[in-house]
């Protein structure tokens, strides 16, 4: 494994890709609507010099799917990227067996990359996941691992448990998210880790994690999903050190989504991706909602994801029909 290439490689933008579904019994996976919508994102930009795309992750309804799907959901995004971008595979899961399966069918499939987090549901020990993501990186030596801090969902990854997966080749990135504290556990590992792994900030604290005392080098934003060029952008002004910009961009443009978001995730539905599925039918791209237990959200917040739009200058609502 070229660690280092692939360090060099998980850049930019981290587009969590949605899995759209057909609207009858069973919510098959659409097929054509997935590549329809990643051809979309190649052709407005997102190549290899601004992003990498993540199949069959959170946005993309892993939990709801099986194996089978999520699997063929990675095969369909690498297929139509074309090798435009390198493609992350989302491989969280409670079972040890099932993420060594994982990690072959990615490399089968094309993927540079997978992504795993502490299994969910208990409450493992950092022995535990350690051994998960060992596990992992001996099932495929040259695929690239992407830890995921869930703290949400399972344990907390601690500072000390960084410095353990450090230890581990195979791990090139750290998607890191942290609870807010005064201790500020993001700004401790990213500052301390970013030349080990690619840092993904997950905690939409761009504008600071992106200056060289941080190190971060790449974003996940959901807004690419329905507004690419805004993806884009954020990586230009990056790499311009234009770390204002970078602050009015998630004040004024971002913001408002996750507002909306969260307003859903409190009085309505849980899950994700949900939000980014509705903003992209807005703007006229293939689409459904997120398979339950998930509830549909499209008829409730329409309204309000029209006008979330419409502030914030996103392009093609117009021309999609959205008045």
């Amino acid at each position: 494994m070229n660690t280092e290439k692939l360090k060099s490689e998980l850049r930019g933008c981290y587009v969590t890709v949605p899995t759209p579904f057909l609207d009858e019994d069973g919510f098959s996976i659409n097929e054509k609507a997935l590549r329809s919508h990643v051809r979309f994102l190649v052709d407005a930009g997102l190549n290899e010099d601004y992003a990498t795309f993540l199949a069959a992750g959170a946005a993309g309804d892993f939990s709801t799917m099986t194996l089978a799907e999520r699997i063929r959901v990675a095969e369909i995004v690498v297929d139509e990227v074309a090798g435009a971008a390198p493609v992350a595979m989302g491989a969280q899961t409670t079972s040890t067996l099932e993420v060594r399966k994982l990690a072959r069918a990615a490399k089968a499939a094309g993927a540079k990359f997978i992504q795993v987090s502490c299994p969910f549901y208990f409450s493992h020990t950092e022995g535990d996941f350690e051994e998960f993501v060992r596990e992992a990186a001996e099932a495929e030596p040259d695929i690239g691992l992407i830890i995921y801090n869930t703290f949400w969902t399972s344990s907390n990854i601690s500072f000390a448990m960084v410095e353990r997966l450090a230890e581990i080749p195979g791990v090139v990135g750290l998607k890191w998210a942290a609870p807010r504290t005064d201790a500020m556990e993001f700004e401790d590992v990213t500052s301390h880790f970013s030349e080990r792994f690619t840092v993904i900030d997950n905690n939409l604290l761009f504008s600071s994690s992106a200056m060289p005392a941080l190190g971060a080098k790449a974003f996940e934003v959901h807004n690419c999903n329905f507004w690419p060029e805004w993806g884009i952008k954020l990586v230009d002004e990056v790499r311009s050190q234009n770390y204002a910009e970078i602050c009015r961009m998630l004040v004024e443009e971002a913001k408002p989504f996750y507002k909306l978001w969260v307003e859903i995730e409190r009085d309505f539905t849980s899950g994700d991706g949900y939000l980014d599925k509705l903003c992209m039918e807005l703007v006229g791209l293939p689409s459904s909602r997120c398979r339950p237990p998930t509830r549909d959200i499209r008829e409730k917040y329409r309204g309000a994801a029209l006008e979330m739009l419409k502030a914030i200058g996103a392009p093609r609502v117009e021309t999609a029909g959205g008045a």
